[in-house]
């Protein structure tokens, strides 16, 4: 792997690592306005970011390339609303997808098919984050002003459960 891949690759870990922190920050907010189903789904995706920061890791170690730790940045976000979270949710996924595109571009540069074949799963993974999060912005405006819709959307929230990713490196 050239060192330009191994270096984009662990950029992303830090990138995982903070996109598990915003989305606990996010959390955060729900929790404080009450909504405990979205505090829930907020959680859940930010074990999903740490497992995505993990994968990257052991795909660094597998091919003897060391890891370097970074700090993570605190998320520096103003949560006003409860759009604001699904708001800031779409964009940061679509910023995180352009983070793979350009690892999946240097590596297709350099030749590197067992990276892109990684890769692959995780392009799959942010068309499904970004259908998700555009998909909770189209619901919360359709019944989040009214207080039993809203009601029923938290209880949707709540009810997801976390699966572990299941992508052999």
């Amino acid at each position: 792997m050239n060192k330009k891949v191994a270096d984009l690759i662990n950029d992303q870990i830090n990138k995982e690592l903070y996109s598990a922190y915003l989305y606990l920050e996010f959390a955060n907010f729900y929790d404080s306005i009450g909504l405990d189903g979205f505090d829930n789904w907020y959680r859940i995706q930010a074990q999903e970011e740490r497992d995505h920061a993990m994968l990257f890791y052991q795909y660094l170690h597998n091919n003897d390339i060391k890891v370097e730790l970074k700090a993570i940045d605190k998320p520096e976000c103003e949560l006003k609303d409860k759009m604001d979270p699904l708001k800031k949710g779409l964009e940061h996924e679509k910023y995180v997808t352009s983070l793979i595109d350009t690892i999946y571009a240097a590596a297709y540069e350099d030749h590197d098919f067992r990276t892109m074949q990684m890769l692959d799963w995780f392009v799959k993974e942010q068309g499904e984050e970004e259908k998700n999060a555009s998909d909770m912005i189209t619901k919360m405006e359709l019944f989040g002003d009214d207080a039993k819709g809203l009601y029923m959307l938290n209880s949707e929230m709540a009810g997801r459960s976390y699966s572990a990713p299941s992508l052999t490196l």
